[in-house]
């Protein structure tokens, strides 16, 4: 049986600096691996189930199809870039929802030179830049920025009944288009630089 020896000199019954470091270094580490685990859990748990502006534009109706179909159309002039047509995103996709079965939703993003005649003809200079099209395919109506959805819905029922649209001309905040035509240049020693006229 051993004895109960009091501690020898020099050496002290409680842990020293050097033995505490790691300990509290361990367990820093822990922590935060905890609370990363957490984090990531809760943030996978709650992601959204908001459609993208792309998601949106893959399942919209070709614009061929809208203008030859027999059925009104609303068409979006968007970007990716653009912050208001992101904020829009939710309330078009919710519309799309609610009306698709009797309109179409088309989507033509300005960042695509095959648009170029479509912003040309309906005055595209801000984003989102919404038309609402007739059955016939004719404009009868615009609007412009970040449109509340109420504002949005009154439309595309007057649309679908085929009356007067309540809202016309409504307009919101926008993000400014960069102009995707210049002058032709004048006096060029480059001889291909003459039919430039669209900025790629």
């Amino acid at each position: 049986m051993t004895a109960n020896l009091p501690n020898p000199p020099g050496s002290s019954s409680q842990p020293n600096n050097r033995d505490i470091a790691p300990q509290l270094r361990n367990l820093l580490i822990v922590l935060v691996a905890i609370a990363l685990s957490v984090s990531l859990f809760i943030g996978l748990r709650t992601e959204t189930t908001t459609a993208s502006l792309n998601d949106i534009a893959e399942n919209s109706t070709p614009l061929e199809v809208a203008l030859n179909n027999g059925k009104p159309t609303l068409m979006e002039f968007y970007a990716n870039w653009c912050t208001s047509c992101q904020t829009m995103a939710p309330t078009l996709e919710s519309l799309r929802t609610d009306y698709g079965d009797r309109l179409n939703f088309v989507m033509l993003n300005v960042d695509n030179s095959k648009w170029l005649p479509e912003m040309l003809e309906y005055r595209v200079d801000g984003i989102p830049h919404f038309i609402f099209l007739g059955a016939d395919g004719q404009a009868i109506g615009s609007a412009i920025g970040e449109i509340p959805r109420s504002v949005m819905a009154e439309n595309l029922t007057a649309l679908v009944d085929g009356v007067t649209l309540p809202h016309a001309q409504a307009t919101g905040q926008v993000s400014t288009v960069k102009a995707a035509i210049e002058q032709p240049r004048q006096n060029s020693s480059d001889p291909r630089s003459h039919g430039a006229q669209v900025v790629n």
